[in-house]
């Protein structure tokens, strides 16, 4: 898919940009900018894509994006989620990468933060206790002005690239198109497959909402994203399966039929060959792991 350039703006006193929204609707579309991005979403679930990776974000998760990596968060549709959709509290920050001077990242004791940088082109999931010390800097640096604001950017870098509380997204083999987009086709390409994915979409149906041929969208849609139509319809479908699973609301039969699988037989090889877990396995070590990081908690 090829995501849709987005401008981002800084104020006249700015030199990079640190904002919070409350709604979730905040650029709600495959997209990318040179900017890099640092989100706490501190509120909020869904389904994140980032480069080639498609996996569920959910309340406290901070990503660290690199310049031009295509991402999108949709959040959840009212029918997955537990409360209002005005229930969402995201920090967001983008900054370029040579907005502190071309001479300032070749500097000694910014090696780190270079190497971050550069890192971060395969977007980046900070974890663990990383993650609470990152939410608390950003929450100061959402109330900070002047330089105690770019302090604090460097703070979190910094902690961030000395960590090893991360994981990688997207894969190292992801090369994002950035060609001028047909933007209006590939929204219309994404929202389809988002708001069908519990009905069967045959290939004459998704290529009709491209106004391509079957054969022509076949090829588009691979050239572009580096896997196949259904290939990423089956990595959408298992990711909604996992957080169903994970709010243990509904009987594994009914996450079944819940996310568009026809039969237990493609519902488990297909979840298994995903998360390289079955259905129970992983429901069983999600719980596990919550009541590991409780007492965690507890303890520090």
């Amino acid at each position: 898919m090829k995501p849709q350039l987005l401008k981002v703006a800084t104020g006249p006193a700015q030199s990079f940009s640190v904002r919070r929204d409350l709604v979730p609707f905040f650029n709600n579309k495959w997209h990318y900018h040179t900017e890099l991005e640092l989100i706490h979403l501190e509120k909020g679930s869904g389904m994140q894509f980032v480069g080639d990776s498609i996996k569920n974000f959910g309340n406290g998760d901070i990503v660290l994006l690199g310049s031009n990596l295509p991402h999108y968060w949709r959040f959840d549709t009212p029918q997955l989620m537990q409360h209002e959709l005005s229930a969402a509290d995201i920090t967001v920050t983008h900054f370029n990468e040579s907005f502190w001077g071309d001479k300032f990242l070749t500097l000694p004791e910014t090696n780190a933060i270079k190497n971050l940088l550069e890192r971060a082109q395969r977007g980046i999931q900070v974890l663990g206790h990383t993650r609470k010390q990152v939410a608390l800097l950003m929450q100061k640096m959402l109330d900070a002005h002047t330089i105690k604001r770019l302090l604090l950017l460097l703070e979190i870098l910094e902690r961030i690239a000395q960590s090893k509380e991360i994981s990688y997204l997207s894969s190292v083999a992801f090369v994002p198109n950035l060609q001028k987009a047909d933007n209006n086709r590939i929204n219309a390409i994404y929202e389809h497959s988002l708001a069908n994915y519990r009905n069967k979409i045959t290939l004459n149906e998704i290529a009709s909402v491209a106004n391509i041929s079957p054969h022509s969208f076949c090829r588009y849609f691979k050239t572009h994203t580096g896997k196949t139509y259904s290939g990423f319809l089956l990595e959408y479908k298992v990711g909604v399966a996992c957080k169903l699973l994970i709010e243990d609301k509904l009987s594994i039969q009914q996450i079944c039929y819940e996310t568009g699988f026809n039969n237990f037989a493609s519902f488990y090889k297909s979840f298994k060959k995903i998360t390289k877990k079955t259905p129970l396995a992983y429901q069983k070590d999600f719980n596990s792991n919550r009541k590991d990081d409780y007492l965690n908690d507890k303890i520090v």
